[in-house]
């Protein structure tokens, strides 16, 4: 057992949440709170959360935002602007104020 541990090229390198946070450019309590939620890839060694650097890949490509194929360009619109001589708009009124809480109060 000894012998497979020293070799260490064997095993892959586990990073902490704090280096996957320095790498993303983020919290590592977002790192923590995404792995506990399921929503980013990670191993458990005992009750830490540790990652290797196929999980940052797998990370990175999770939220991954591609633009989005612009459309063709359209020629403007003309836009029509109402005339005045249109039917009147209602004409606003404003509305009684609330009455207070103080003017409903019946303690003596």
């Amino acid at each position: 057992m000894a012998a497979a541990c020293s070799d260490s090229s064997a095993l892959p390198r586990l990073f902490r949440p704090e280096e996957i946070a320095d790498a993303l450019g983020c919290s590592a309590w977002w790192v923590k709170d995404r792995a506990s939620r399921g929503r980013i890839p990670f191993t458990r060694v005992g009750r830490s959360y540790r990652f290797t650097a196929e999980h940052l890949a797998e990370i990175i490509r999770l939220y991954e935002v591609r633009p989005a194929i612009a459309p063709e360009p359209v020629a403007p619109s003309v836009r029509t602007v109402p005339s005045r001589t249109a039917a009147p708009s209602a004409r606003l009124r404003a509305r009684r104020p609330r009455a207070r809480q103080d003017d409903f109060d019946t303690t003596a």
